[in-house]
């Protein structure tokens, strides 16, 4: 199940890496027709609310080279994918989510947060053995072809997991989640915006930049459980040791890719979040009569690993504006959201989160940053330097030397910080790192 030639792994993610990179900056490629109508970068929703799911096996691709057996929620007669598709529905629709199984064994799907779930148009029901064991939260579909219909009414604005509520100890951890999104239905008294999809809850200082909306879907893998699936064997449990962190079922350097890259075709979701800077405000504290990204960008949090995970974006703290689909706010709807500069998602969470990135200094070559620069012999050129270390300018740089910024954009790093967990099976920097591309202002010459 896993090569030993280390030099061929860290060759190949060598050139991933590249790959993945060149990806980031978005520069032209090839893209499969499926991804043509989608974004390239940022949430990718399939909207609602009736759904058709395959509950069905397949392989993704790994930092460390090794590909994984797999199972997961695919849309309806298509490939399989990892993770499942973004279910985006509004509030107050009916939604409807028929699952066929094609499983070995018997499965089922549960929606944490949402009331009044029918299966097959009755009340669901947690299902028992002979025994009269509990063997899952929810009724089943049939190994081998077997069907149930669940529904219910999307009441709550938020983000919201799906996942296996059957055997869950292995169904959840193979693969069987994905994440399901509802919008509000009416734009919130005192909103600004008109569109009520451009809002997480039903508060007008919930709105974000529709444009920059991102999802962190964080999960694990411990191979051996997946060998012992795939050759139908049982797993001990008390044995469970994890070797792979995914973010959005990628682990880094594909994690930066474009959604639908070509060579990842079964996992379809990118994690960069790129944005422009926030202008709601000129430099001096004023209001800006004619600003181009006046909201903030938004990431949906959502945590189907089995541990707390502290994610910790660099340099860019957010304001955590709900948990599991709860508005932070007091019983009067007064604010309650705070800032944190790590998300640290519990097991089976859920956390909405606003960001923003500006230059709170207003540095530019008429007003310079005021540190004296190392003689280039003693500079350490990083793939993504610009050769300025300005917004929008791209330098000089030493002989030899290139790059992959493209328009003088900046990178900002973004990773689990339980730094163990940065490794795919002893390859370093290749679990759960992502991204965040900051552009220059518009209009600019970034591709």
């Amino acid at each position: 199940m896993r090569t030993s030639r280390f030099k061929w792994i860290w060759l190949g993610v060598a050139l991933l890496l590249l790959v993945g990179l060149l990806s980031a900056g978005s520069l032209a490629k090839p893209q499969p027709a499926a991804a043509q109508t989608q974004p390239t970068v940022g949430l990718v929703c399939t909207n609602g609310p009736s759904f058709t799911l395959d509950a069905k096996t397949g392989y993704i691709i790994l930092g460390d080279g090794n590909t994984m057996y797999m199972w997961s929620y695919a849309k309806g007669g298509q490939a399989f994918q990892y993770p499942g598709p973004v279910l985006c529905v509004n509030e107050g629709d009916t939604v409807t989510v028929v699952l066929h199984n094609t499983l070995p064994e018997a499965t089922s799907i549960i929606f944490p947060g949402q009331e009044n779930v029918l299966a097959n148009g009755a009340p669901v029901q947690p299902q028992f053995n002979t025994g009269g064991n509990l063997i899952s939260l929810t009724n089943m579909a049939l190994a081998n072809g077997g069907s149930v219909t669940y529904s219910f009414v999307a009441s709550k604005p938020g983000t919201y997991l799906y996942e296996s509520g059957t055997n869950p100890e292995k169904q959840v951890r193979m693969g069987l989640a994905g994440a399901l999104v509802v919008r509000p239905s009416t734009v919130p008294s005192g909103g600004a915006d008109t569109n009520p999809a451009h809002y997480v809850y039903n508060r007008a200082d919930s709105v974000f930049t529709p444009e920059e909306e991102f999802m962190v879907f964080l999960s694990e893998i411990d191979p051996y459980q997946h060998q012992a699936a795939e050759q139908n064997k049982p797993f001990d449990l008390t044995k469970y040791h994890v070797h792979y962190w995914l973010i959005n079922g990628r682990t880094f350097p594909d994690s930066i890719a474009d959604n639908f890259a070509s060579w990842l075709p079964n996992q379809p979701y990118g994690a960069l979040a790129r944005i422009h800077p926030y202008d709601k405000y000129l430099p001096d504290g004023t209001l800006n009569p004619n600003p181009q990204h006046p909201y903030p960008g938004m990431v949906r949090y959502l945590n189907m690993g089995f541990e707390e995970i502290p994610m910790h974006p660099h340099g860019n703290n957010g304001a955590v504006i709900g948990r599991d689909a709860n508005p932070l706010e007091g019983p009067g709807g007064e604010d309650l959201s705070f800032e944190k500069f790590a998300i640290n998602i519990g097991p089976g969470q859920t956390w909405d989160v606003l960001f923003k990135w500006y230059d709170a200094e207003n540095y530019s070559e008429s007003n310079p940053v005021t540190v004296t620069i190392p003689d280039p012999a003693n500079q350490t050129i990083g793939m993504f330097w610009s050769g300025s270390p300005y917004l929008g300018v791209q330098g000089p740089l030493p002989p030899g030397v290139s790059t992959l910024n493209v328009c003088g954009e900046y990178y900002i790093i973004s990773h689990n910080h339980a730094l163990f967990q940065l490794d795919a099976w002893g390859v370093t920097m290749a679990g759960q790192i992502t991204y965040m591309r900051v552009d220059p202002p518009l209009p600019n010459n970034c591709p």
